[in-house]
């Protein structure tokens, strides 16, 4: 009789313990269903780009890119596959020459239909230039998000999360942005070995319309980052200089942005007779950077502080 009780405890034991283990294994398939409600969840989402509030009632399948720093933050975020049209300007990543090209400032609205796009990504900078185009696209029943103006890294941090949310690559975006970030400390945090301040000439277009990089651009931001002084860092945006008030600055070094489209900017620089007593020219502290690099607002600024500092104190950052 013992015995007997023994076996139906046993068996009680059994079944309970089985019970409990087929209710632990049914919670992670709750937890699955659960994602998965979040992620059917996630659209329509709305977002605020420069003129207000833009809903998207589903995860875009097609986009079209209006602007080459949109394709780049796009490409970023691992949406190259999406992409079916881009402006005649992209250059960045290679595999934007496979993809359509529906013009310049002024692009092609039958065009952008044609391809039927859930999404196309406009830009502030333009935007008022197009405002008819723009209208047309939605009108025809495209989604149209224009991405504001961005002046400081941090805007450019609000681009990458406005384009990543609008998406659905939330996460993508926030790992761009905090990669930039790490990078540009870890720029910053080497730059505090620098001794002495370098004063730098930054020239966005050669003489005789000479233009420089004031206050309020990327290139005066990262001046700062790698402590280095702006010559015309007095100055707002981006204002143009007769080359006697250039030369009075005095620049320890120089940076050119136009060798892409100039030839030999670097020689030609070098070779100008007003200023071969300013200390850039005389040590033969000259260079040429990647102007999409310090200019485009997209995630490849990071290395265009890294640029910008190995030019500069080269002891340092090389």
């Amino acid at each position: 009789m013992k015995k007997w009780k023994q076996y139906v405890w046993l068996l009680v034991l059994v079944l309970t313990l089985g019970l409990a283990a087929c209710a632990n294994n049914a919670e992670p398939a709750k937890e699955i269903k659960q994602e998965e409600k979040v992620a059917e969840a996630a659209f329509p989402v709305t977002v605020k780009d420069a003129f207000g509030d833009v809903t998207i009632e589903k995860e875009p399948a097609k986009i079209v890119s209006l602007i080459p720093s949109n394709t780049e933050i796009a490409y970023a975020l691992g949406l190259g596959d999406k992409i079916v049209g881009v402006s005649d300007f992209d250059n960045y990543p290679e595999d934007v020459k496979n993809k359509e090209k529906i013009g310049g400032m002024e692009f092609n609205v039958e065009k952008i239909i044609a391809l039927q796009p859930d999404v196309v990504l406009a830009h502030a900078s333009s935007a008022h230039n197009s405002e008819e185009g723009l209208k047309q696209l939605k009108d025809a029943g495209i989604t149209v998000i224009v991405v504001p103006n961005a002046t400081s890294l941090n805007d450019v941090y609000a681009s990458i999360e406005l384009i990543g949310k609008a998406t659905g690559k939330t996460k993508e975006a926030s790992d761009v942005v905090k990669q930039m970030k790490q990078k540009i400390d870890a720029i910053a945090e080497k730059a505090k070995e620098v001794k002495e301040e370098a004063t730098v000439w930054v020239e966005v277009s050669p003489a005789p319309e000479i233009y420089t990089a004031g206050k309020g651009t990327f290139m005066d931001e990262m001046l700062t980052i790698i402590h280095a002084k702006n010559a015309a860092g007095d100055q707002e945006g981006w204002p143009m200089f007769t080359e006697e008030d250039a030369v009075a600055l005095n620049p320890d070094v120089i940076i050119t942005t136009y060798g892409y489209y100039t030839p030999n900017a670097v020689e030609q620089v070098l070779a100008r007779p007003a200023w071969r007593d300013v200390p850039a020219i005389k040590n033969k502290r000259v260079y040429d950077v990647n102007s999409d690099l310090v200019s485009r607002p997209g995630p490849r600024l990071a290395e265009g502080v890294e640029e910008i500092a190995k030019a500069v104190y080269p002891d340092i950052f090389q």
